[in-house]
């Protein structure tokens, strides 16, 4: 499987439309041209010549579980060492645990080239690092001592634990127990499933993060606390002593990212340690949930960027047909499949996602650095609020990305042989883990839309409004950019105000929620591709495509927030008004 880092599209954002150089944000000064650039064709080459071609090895090999150890598919050991060898997996950690400090929004710069190449191998990761934020922010002296440099180091991995055989979403429902003993200790009772990388061979120790109920803790999620219950416990020294209570019973046989482990997890009477405060485990462990959530929301995005390219060459390439009124290639006995329209349209579709997706997720990205550096209240609010549409519209356009990329290879992306089809199996996932996208959306509907009276979306509102003021001189941009962009924001305010002038029907906000999720993602990618467009200020030829490609999102993609305003206020009655019986 081939791919290649789209270094140019990653620096046009950073440099040219966040302008990450002049931001005050501490720690971005580090970040100039140079020094960006470096690192970015680095972490490319890695992805392009190591992980792109362990890609399809993973998926045809898969994870096995052998003797109670699972093994991990050929290449991925020796990828492993070498990518915690050169340090990326702490290119945004904590320096006093041996991180490398750098911002945010850059470790996901660099982590969009990794994903993009090998999605079930950088999962070893990124979980790791999540269970590093969360200890990170909520764990004790002596816990930041013993697990974070080793989490850092990725010597040690990490995971994170909620989901049970009975209990998905609704976490309240979970039964494993955790017991105290005399030492200060909790033994672990219980079986987790669909734990990605639960177990491997990649590294030394798996430092699980498991949710648990203490005996006599309140039921539903008011109870429920959050534990360190590493798989072999680490001596006082900080050398790794007995192998702990805690195992893999399964691996999961999977639609995609087949060379990440996603195991069955057995804990009997395995000894942990709380982490945080007791029955507050689940604010503990959204801190990596909403890490989490970003970091799938990249998944999208770099699997759809993976397939547009390859459809890209493909069309540039096969010879199908001829183009209308007349052959463009005459002497060719047929011409390659981008002279037709359709085809055009497809690619399109993926390279307008990919290119507003990316600058999306990176200003959700410079969010969590102007709270995390700067403390920034209105950033963490604003994040907040984003997240979910971050998350649930980039994933599902991602997937949606990929069918397009394997339609323009026709049957040819319905086989194993050329990879496409891989790309699509692996990007369905996203939708689904780390809250299922229907989840997300009644987030945003039920708690974020109306979070602090309505204080984050109206400075969403906000900075469109300004930006549209700011700029609506330059006629060219106020034709093809801001007057769509004014229009959505209009569809997107009123579909707010249907939600709030209906709130004693909830189902009409319930029912509205995921075309609102989806409303909400165009609109920012509209003002995203406003923002690109006003940065692709010369007449070149990267500028020129990038100003072609925002005038066709504005005028295809952009008009689907009045399909969305429409179904949202047809209400509940559409969509409850069927029994039950009769489905």
């Amino acid at each position: 499987m081939t791919y290649t880092a789209p270094l140019r599209d990653i620096a046009f954002v950073l440099h040219d439309v966040l302008a990450v150089q002049d931001s005050a944000i501490p720690g971005y000064a580090e970040l100039d041209r140079d020094t960006t650039a470096a690192i970015l064709a680095e972490a490319g080459r890695i992805a392009s010549d190591v992980l792109a071609p362990l890609n399809p090895v993973g998926d045809r090999e898969g994870c096995r579980l052998e003797n109670g150890v699972v093994r991990t598919p050929a290449g991925f050991r020796e990828a492993f060492a070498l990518m915690r060898d050169g340090g990326w997996p702490a290119l945004d950690c904590d320096p006093e645990y041996g991180g490398q400090g750098l911002p945010y929004v850059f470790s996901t710069a660099v982590g969009e080239t990794h994903a993009a190449a090998n999605i079930a191998f950088i999962m070893y990761q990124a979980l790791t690092h999540g269970a590093y934020t969360a200890i990170h922010a909520h764990g004790s002296p002596g816990q930041k001592a013993t697990y974070l440099p080793n989490l850092v180091s990725c010597r040690w991995t990490g995971t994170m634990n909620l989901t049970e055989p009975h209990c998905g979403t609704d976490l309240g429902l979970l039964r494993t127990k955790a017991e105290p003993q005399d030492d200060g200790s909790f033994r672990i009772t219980g079986q987790k499933i669909f734990i990605s990388a639960g177990d491997h061979d990649l590294a030394e120790n798996i430092v699980h993060l498991v949710l648990a109920r203490i005996a006599g803790a309140p039921s539903g999620t008011r109870g429920i606390s959050l534990f360190i219950v590493p798989k072999v416990l680490p001596n006082p020294d900080g050398s790794l002593g007995a192998r702990n209570a805690v195992a893999a019973g399964k691996v999961e046989e999977k639609m995609g990212i087949h060379g990440n482990a996603t195991c069955v997890m057995n804990y009997d009477g395995a000894t942990g340690w709380l982490i945080g405060e007791e029955n507050r485990g689940l604010a503990a462990m959204f801190t990596m949930m909403n890490e989490a959530r970003i970091g799938v929301a990249l998944q999208g995005l770099s699997q759809a960027e993976a397939a547009y390219q390859r459809a890209a060459a493909y069309a540039r390439e096969r010879q199908q047909g001829r183009a209308m009124p007349a052959p463009a290639f005459p002497g060719q006995p047929a011409d390659p499949l981008i002279v037709h329209p359709d085809v055009r349209r497809l690619l399109l579709d993926q390279k307008a996602f990919v290119e507003g997706a990316r600058a999306f997720l990176y200003w959700a990205a410079s969010l969590v650095d102007a709270h995390g550096r700067g403390g920034d209240a209105e950033a963490l609010a604003l994040v907040s609020l984003l997240t979910p549409v971050v998350k649930g519209f980039l994933t599902d356009k991602g997937f949606e990305a990929t069918v397009a990329a394997q339609q323009v290879f026709g049957g040819h992306g319905y086989i194993e042989e050329t990879g496409i089809s891989q790309l699509v199996r692996d990007a369905r996932i996203a939708q689904i883990y780390e809250g299922a996208n229907g989840v997300q959306a009644l987030d945003l509907v039920g708690r974020k839309l109306g979070a602090d009276g309505g204080k984050p979306i109206m400075a969403f509102f906000a900075l469109v409004r300004s930006f549209i003021r700011e700029n609506e001189a330059d006629a060219a941009l106020k034709a093809d950019f801001l007057d769509p962009l004014k229009a959505a924001s209009k569809d997107l305010q009123a579909a707010a105000e249907f939600f709030l002038q209906n709130l004693k029907d909830p189902n009409a906000a319930l029912a509205g929620s995921t075309d609102f999720l989806h409303l909400f993602g165009h609109v920012a990618l509209g003002y995203m591709w406003a923002r690109m467009a006003r940065a692709a200020n010369t007449d070149d030829a990267f500028h020129a495509a990038k100003r072609a490609t925002g005038r066709y999102y504005m005028a295809r993609l952009l008009p689907a927030t009045a399909l969305h305003l429409a179904r949202i206020t047809s209400g509940a009655e559409p969509v409850m008004s069927l029994p039950a019986e009769a489905f």
